[in-house]
């Protein structure tokens, strides 16, 4: 399985990004699938979760509001629409598969993506 993240970049403080992650390899809607990030010097966080068919979804509290996961099983591709961006959500975005379905815990993850590089200017 094969994970690739995209859409990450430079925005200014109360902008919008939208996260893609495409998935290969095996069938999509196996997998619940789940957003983090790691700020620099800081430990990788939970940001978003997603069930097989996206009905469940989870988020952190620092995001809740302004964050909105989503999948197209169609597309092999979930993604993570990112508005009223803070300095404070700058970080790198890691994609990840779980073949157990839906959590938040990262350590539950069986395959993560390569990251994506979000920068929030103040």
């Amino acid at each position: 399985v094969q994970l690739q993240a995209s859409g990450g970049g430079l925005v200014q403080a109360g902008g919008s990004l939208r996260l893609s992650c495409a998935v290969s390899g095996r069938t999509f809607s196996y997998y619940g699938m789940g957003w983090f990030r790691q700020a620099p010097g800081k430990e990788r966080e939970f940001v978003a979760a997603i069930s097989r068919s996206g009905g469940t979804t989870g988020y952190a509290d620092s995001v809740k509001g302004r964050f909105t996961i989503s999948r197209d099983n169609a597309k092999n591709t979930v993604y993570l629409q990112m508005n009223s961006l803070k300095p404070e959500d700058t970080a790198v975005y890691y994609c990840a598969a779980n073949r157990n379905g839906y959590t938040v815990v990262s350590g539950s993850y069986d395959y993560w993506g390569q990251g994506t590089l979000v920068t929030v200017s103040s």
